[in-house]
């Protein structure tokens, strides 16, 4: 029950948000899924042990791998934008963030990644990486946030570039621009470590 402050503040905030924002009559139904959400957090589990990203794949074809790896991305609902198997790189479409009665959708991970994409538009757009190592694979993933820029959509394109490419071999070569009318928000480690921990899994079966 220790997470229970945490995850109380955050129903708080959403209440004052929804009630300034948008209007007496639309809270109440909202603050009942909050409600719900807090009650549930009471349940939840404590941190797992990050993966490292990118991870070792031992042997196995990289078909094999690729196979899989695409897999994953579509149990997560993403659709793929691009594969480059000369390059190792796959990129997926942007997909809409799911809020909090969404159960069903996997993309926003955790109670306040819900609650934001519950009262703005937020989108995600992954990339996974597979490199050819000695004695198997490297498998790496970044996704990245994207907010909904509602008052100008004439926003300055932004570049999605964090880190050298010299580190080919352990980072993907990330370099999309953020399409006018979204503003870039970095990355989304939560649903990298899910991500990881489902191809994870899925390689050790």
């Amino acid at each position: 029950m220790g997470v229970l402050p945490h995850y109380a503040a955050g129903i708080w905030a959403g209440i004052l948000y929804l009630w300034r924002e948008r209007g007496v009559r639309r809270v109440g139904s909202r603050v009942v899924v909050l409600i719900v959400c807090l009650l549930g957090a009471g349940c939840a589990s404590g941190p797992q042990v990050a993966t490292p990203n990118p991870f070792f794949v031992p042997s196995g074809s990289y078909e094999g791998v690729w196979e899989r790896s695409v897999d994953v991305l579509h149990d997560y609902q993403f659709e793929i934008a691009r594969e480059d198997e000369l390059e190792g790189m796959i990129e997926t479409q942007p997909k809409v963030g799911s809020g909090l009665i969404e159960l069903w959708q996997q993309d926003s991970v955790g109670f306040e990644e819900r609650l934001e994409s519950s009262m703005q538009t937020i989108r995600r757009r992954a990339f996974l990486s597979i490199t050819p190592t000695e004695g198997g694979h490297l498998v790496g993933v970044q996704v990245y946030k994207e907010l909904e820029d509602g008052q100008s959509k004439s926003a300055e394109s932004m570049s999605f570039r964090d880190y050298s490419p010299l580190q080919r071999d352990l980072d993907l070569e990330v370099g999309r621009d953020v399409e006018t009318g979204w503003l870039g928000r970095g990355r989304d480690p939560r649903l990298e470590q899910a991500l990881l921990n489902r191809l994870q899994r899925n390689f050790s079966q």
